[in-house]
């Protein structure tokens, strides 16, 4: 019995290990702004990003199609 609640302790606690953003090597909360003449017309909506995803995100180069601008900004 003390066998089989150890494994399953072992079990959740490797499951959990397994899925910690922070294990990735650090996290951001990004998101998508959009900006009319300097001024914020969409905050966008914030998604944590960690690991590889997080690096894709910050290669993301400011776009401009007329007077908006769109710009991934990671805290």
């Amino acid at each position: 019995m003390k066998r089989k609640l150890l494994f399953g302790a072992a079990f959740l606690f490797v499951a959990w290990a397994a899925t910690s953003c922070e294990a990735l090597g650090g996290c951001k909360v990004c998101k998508n702004v959009v900006y009319e003449n300097g001024k914020v017309i969409n905050p966008g909506t914030a998604t944590e990003y960690c690991g590889a995803d997080l690096v894709s995100q910050e290669a993301i180069p400011d776009y401009t199609v007329g007077t908006l601008t769109t710009k991934v900004e990671c805290n």
